[in-house]
């Protein structure tokens, strides 16, 4: 059997399915555009401080939790995880009001309802169907058609209608929404198995990682080559060559060709099919489908360095929201000339004076701008988020050192994702079928994998690198090994 296998694009997806099929015996090369692997777990340095790109923290990294078993099997369990604090791990600032948010279904549940007694029974239901979606995370794992599957399952219903429908009070499902930076809120299009899988992963526990995301993409790839893989950087693959619907290697910064058995893709699917483009494989149904799908929102980011012992080191995140802001509406972000900013992400460094701002920015704001009129973009919505910061850190200006800004034009710049979306593809729960996509491609032997086939963030890449190394191993094989049986 043969079982070279060609792997483009080293971020989270790519190396993990590169690690399953290294382990496995397969013949497994890694190539990576960049000088570094790791994608949107990557971390740089700006003089002593250590940023990550778009690695911030992770849930249910807990024994019996849903992220555990696979970290347990991709041997990242031992790296220097920080457990946040468990009465508060997220803190939603709704105007002047803050909730606490707490780990464990049961401690989470009790602090919510001393905020609405009133809503205790809709807690309560709310609190017991996302603990049973991540009880059954598996189920996501097992061998059926598309076609059944996601057009009955959770991906088929709308988060929205399901919050609306189990909580009445409209400030506590604003409370529930407010630490959903980790995803799109888009209440026409986000399916419920997306909200419900992410936020029951992070009330199950929420850990970040002392020196930063790369730790984990460097794990990986260190562990692929002492499989007997090959990471290689700098290396741009330019085309897939295909022969009568199978392909039969890439071709690496136009000089070199690499032969391949097999294809795994962990890059956009726009990016596959313009490295298919002289494919006659491909019809222009596919090439259309693909093309016309909706990309989420992307995110500026301010990292910033603060002085020496200026601001105290928090062990949560922080969500601030603008009075009377809409959550549920990405409206706010479709006007190109208003650089307020309505939604703000906190998120601290342990071990070193730093703090990240995030906010939601779509790429159409940035996607024509150059230069200083670029420049002025980022200075603004950087001030933009001090701003609202401040409302809930009054000392934080003070503390500053310096700030250094970030917008989906470079995540688009670094890692050839669509638009600089932060989430990928956007999944439509009224059209999964359209949206949600399997690893297959129309050729037979190429795959996809990583955020824009179902599930965005680290869980959710995780579980979708499982999926698509089981099309050349088997789904019972691997669910065994990560099962340890």
């Amino acid at each position: 059997m043969n079982n070279r296998v060609v792997v483009i694009g080293a971020g989270l997806g790519g190396l993990q399915c590169a690690y399953m099929l290294a382990k496995n015996g397969m013949d497994v090369t890694v190539l990576e555009q960049n000088a570094v692997t790791g994608g949107c777990l990557q971390s740089f340095r700006r003089g002593d401080i250590l940023f990550d790109t778009g690695f911030h923290y992770v849930g249910g990294l807990r024994e019996g939790e849903s992220l555990y078993p696979l970290f347990r099997y991709f041997n990242l369990l031992d790296l220097p995880w920080l457990q946040l604090d468990e009465d508060c791990f997220d803190e939603v600032v709704l105007g002047n009001r803050s909730f606490a948010l707490a780990s464990g279904h049961e401690r989470f549940a009790e602090t919510l309802t001393s905020y609405f007694p009133h809503e205790k029974e809709g807690i309560r239901r709310y609190t017991d169907f996302l603990r049973s979606v991540g009880e059954h995370i598996f189920d996501a794992f097992q061998p059926r058609e598309a076609e059944d599957f996601y057009s009955t399952s959770l991906f088929a219903r709308s988060a929205y209608e399901f919050l609306c429908e189990t909580v009445s009070d409209p400030v506590l499902r604003d409370v529930l929404s407010g630490s959903s930076l980790k995803l799109e809120l888009n209440r026409d299009t986000l399916p419920l198995y997306i909200y419900a899988q992410i936020n029951n992963s992070f009330i199950q526990s929420a850990w970040r990682l002392r020196g930063g995301g790369q730790q984990i993409a460097d794990h990986l790839a260190t562990d692929i080559t002492r499989m007997g893989g090959l990471v290689r950087t700098r290396a741009s693959v330019t085309r897939i060559e295909d022969k009568k619907g199978r392909a039969t290697g890439v071709w690496v910064n136009n000089d070199e060709f690499i032969e391949a058995d097999y294809i795994i893709c962990d890059i956009h699917p726009k990016e596959v099919m313009r490295l298919l483009a002289d494919s006659p494989s491909v019809r222009k149904i596919y090439r259309k489908r693909i093309d016309s799908l909706e990309e989420t929102f992307g995110m500026f980011t301010a990292n910033i360095r603060l002085k020496a012992n200026a601001l105290p080191y928090l062990n949560r995140n922080i969500y601030i929201h603008r009075k009377g802001t809409d959550l549920w509406s990405n409206d706010q972000l479709l006007t190109t000339n208003d650089p307020r900013v309505n939604s703000l992400m906190v998120s601290f460094y342990p071990d070193q004076p730093a703090l990240d701002l995030l906010t939601p920015v779509r790429g159409s704001q940035v996607s024509g701008l150059q230069g200083e009129a670029y420049e002025t973009f980022k200075a603004q919505k950087a001030e933009e988020c001090i701003r609202l910061a401040e409302q809930r850190l009054p000392v934080l200006r003070g503390a500053i050192d310096r700030v250094y800004t970030s917008s989906p034009l470079t995540y688009q710049r670094y890692t050839h994702t669509a638009e600089g979306s932060a989430y990928g593809i956007r999944k439509d729960w009224r059209s999964p079928l359209t949206t949600v996509l399997t690893p297959k491609t129309p050729i037979e032997n190429v795959f996809l994998t990583g955020q824009n086939l179902n599930l965005h963030g680290v869980l959710g890449v995780s579980m979708t690198s499982v999926i698509t190394a089981a099309q050349l191993i088997g789904m019972d094989s691997i669910l065994e090994q990560i099962n340890g049986k």
